[in-house]
């Protein structure tokens, strides 16, 4: 039985597909769109060796997993100081210095393999900014000061249930409202409004998912507005107004780890998961049950996320880069490049950032891999536990990096 709750009194604003930034921002989890991808253009062509030039490398700000956010010449990433404390910190663009620190929760405890620390990506919506925590402390920060304006905790307050990893995911400003996924069957997404944290709608789902790691994009399939989100039993569409569950498909789901944002075109939707594979669907208005177009094990299922350019869907499948054609699966290309990595585009480039740290950038062609440049960001923090798993950003000309504690600011501009 479906159970979907509507509050009364709380009116439903959802009218713009996400908050408009400008192209030179990253605004939060995967950029403007959540699609991984940045409108800037006059980015480096050749690179020096070694890389481009390092603006800035700012040390020591604590540990976790969480990639930054950035808009309006500031850098916003979440750190965790010991198991106490995860913090919201602000970093100016130009320089790396700390601006503010503001404490949102304690780390949320992991069930399986042990890597506690921070996940989400910071949200950024105007003079606001929205925090998840590992823990579950949601928050609404003031982007300037880094007051906190509200807070709300998943657990207590919607009867959450974290996964093996604690909270991951990075939460979604649609208009008026936030959605994220709190776990549980009280309320396995919900959508508040931004405001004042309060509830618009509850989506208590049948199969009550677990809070997964992956993060909920918005999109209009078959003529209709929802929330697309990567559960822990599969992807799902909800209704953007009323959290009512459109379909679920469960064939590229694993029981212990949904990682990738859901990539969307028109009415097909792919997701991965690296130890089972990836598949595109095509949902339909009439059916709750998506169509299966192509699903393989050796598909872009990486951690890393994957990225949809001109047709070609850019990836990872295990330590191999990969690209494919998004309507077919067939393959375009695998390389093993500087092997798994996480993904960002822009101007015709994919930046990528190797769990060993290293980066290299490629040119976003089906026509093979073709490395542009590969370098290795300078003193990085000893004694991480993990690999490094954040994703590169690009904002103002300038490609980010984050592993451990640290956080590199390149121009690559030029």
């Amino acid at each position: 039985m479906r159970i979907i709750t509507r509050l009364a009194g709380l009116p439903v604003l959802l009218t713009l597909a996400y908050t408009l930034a400008p192209a030179d921002d990253w605004p939060q989890w995967r950029g403007p769109e959540r699609d991984g991808k940045s409108s800037e253009s006059g980015l480096l062509d050749s690179w020096p060796a070694g890389g481009p030039k390092l603006l800035w490398q700012t040390d020591g700000l604590g540990d976790g997993y969480s990639t930054p956010s950035a808009a309006d010449g500031v850098a916003y990433v979440i750190c965790n100081q010991g198991m106490d404390a995860e913090q919201v910190i602000a970093l100016s663009l130009s320089d790396g210095s700390k601006l503010w620190t503001t404490k949102i929760g304690p780390v949320g405890k992991n069930q399986g393999p042990q890597y506690p620390g921070t996940r989400s990506t910071p949200t950024i919506d105007g003079e606001k900014l929205y925090a998840l925590g590992s823990d579950g402390d949601l928050a609404c920060l003031d982007a300037k000061s880094g007051s906190i304006k509200w807070s709300k905790d998943l657990r207590s307050e919607f009867g959450g249930k974290p996964g093996k990893w604690a909270y991951a995911e990075s939460p979604l400003i649609d208009g008026d409202a936030l959605i994220c996924s709190p776990g549980g069957s009280e309320a396995t997404v919900v959508a508040l409004n931004k405001s004042d944290g309060q509830p618009i709608w509850k989506a208590s789902l049948a199969e009550a998912d677990d809070a997964g790691c992956s993060s909920p994009v918005v999109a209009t399939i078959a003529g209709t507005k929802q929330y697309v989100l990567f559960l822990s039993k599969g992807v799902v569409g909800l209704h953007a107004e009323t959290g009512e569950l459109l379909w679920r498909y469960t064939g590229t789901s694993d029981k212990d780890a949904n990682v990738q944002t859901p990539v969307v075109s028109g009415n097909l939707v792919y997701t991965g998961a690296g130890r089972v594979g990836g598949g595109l669907v095509r949902v339909s208005a009439d059916a709750s049950e998506p169509e299966e177009i192509y699903f393989g094990r050796t598909m872009p299922s990486g951690m890393g996320g994957n990225i949809l350019v001109d047709g070609m869907l850019f990836g990872t499948s295990g330590p191999t880069q990969i690209c494919i054609d998004f309507e077919s699966g067939d393959i375009k290309w695998q390389d093993r490049g500087i092997g798994a990595a996480s993904l960002c585009y822009a101007d015709g480039k994919i930046f990528l950032h190797g769990e060993n740290n290293d980066v290299a950038v490629i040119e976003a062609t089906g026509e093979g891999y073709k490395e542009l440049t590969r370098f290795t960001p300078p003193r990085a923090p000893t004694g991480v536990k993990g690999k490094a798993w954040t994703y590169p950003i690009i904002v103002d000309g300038k490609l980010m990096i984050r592993h451990g504690g640290t956080v590199w600011c390149y121009d690559v501009r030029g």
